[in-house]
């Protein structure tokens, strides 16, 4: 299975993968990880400078309030040229803005706003995300709860740690793992791991099994909402 790994704001994708390799590889070692590089060039300073080499890239430019977008709608039409492109994808990751770009990319797509000539998206890690916050947006990307598999790190000490909290609203019964970070891919403890090969094992499971996922897909549709959480 192919997943689209969208890194953090004027990191780039070379270092998602690097945050990543933090993690046992048997996590993802039946999966198709790629990690492209923003669309624009960093406009200012990383915090990544003197921990880890340039370029650095960002996905799209915001205000103070994180009200005001700059250059997300073609942000937003260059991901889909990339994953019509490079596709079909099965899933996405995301850090930081990379996370709260995707889940925006899983809610347009369930409206039927972007990617209609694509298959759906099956599944999602957040590490760190947050929900977009012009109405005009929200009103449609949220609208309804996005029905895809979702895993979504949130850190005590995270600075987003609220704002991580509201995006897993945004979800059919999410997967929430706390850890007592701040606002980093963080270092998974043995029991965190052992949780996610598990929910990542779920997935090929169902990727595998069509008739397994019509059958989760039923209950799903006749269980009660919820939020399974594991950690602090």
């Amino acid at each position: 299975m192919k997943v689209l790994c969208l890194h953090g704001f004027r990191t780039s994708g070379s270092f998602l993968r690097k945050q990543i390799s933090k993690w046992d590889p048997a996590i993802f070692q039946d999966f198709s990880m790629v990690f492209p590089d923003g669309k624009y060039p960093a406009a200012g300073k990383s915090d990544i400078e003197g921990i880890f080499p340039p370029p650095y890239f960002e996905w799209f430019q915001f205000n103070k309030e994180f009200i005001v977008y700059t250059n997300l709608d073609e942000c937003i039409s260059y991901l889909c040229d990339y994953i019509t492109e490079h596709g079909p994808f099965d899933g996405l990751l995301g850090f930081s803005q990379g996370a709260t770009l995707s889940a925006l990319l899983l809610g347009y797509q369930a409206q039927g706003k972007i990617l209609q000539n694509h298959p759906p998206i099956k599944f999602f890690v957040s590490i760190g995300g947050s929900k977009f916050r012009d109405p005009s947006i929200s009103e449609i990307a949220y609208k309804d709860p996005i029905k895809v598999r979702s895993v979504h790190f949130i850190g005590d000490k995270d600075w987003l740690k609220v704002p991580s909290e509201d995006l897993t609203r945004a979800f059919y019964n999410p997967l929430i793992i706390r850890h007592p970070q701040g606002h980093t891919v963080p270092r998974l403890d043995e029991n965190t791991t052992k949780q996610l090969r598990e929910w990542t094992k779920m997935i090929l499971q169902e990727n595998s099994d069509p008739e397994n996922v019509k059958a989760t897909n039923a209950a799903d549709v006749t269980s009660d909402e919820g939020q399974s959480v594991i950690g602090a």
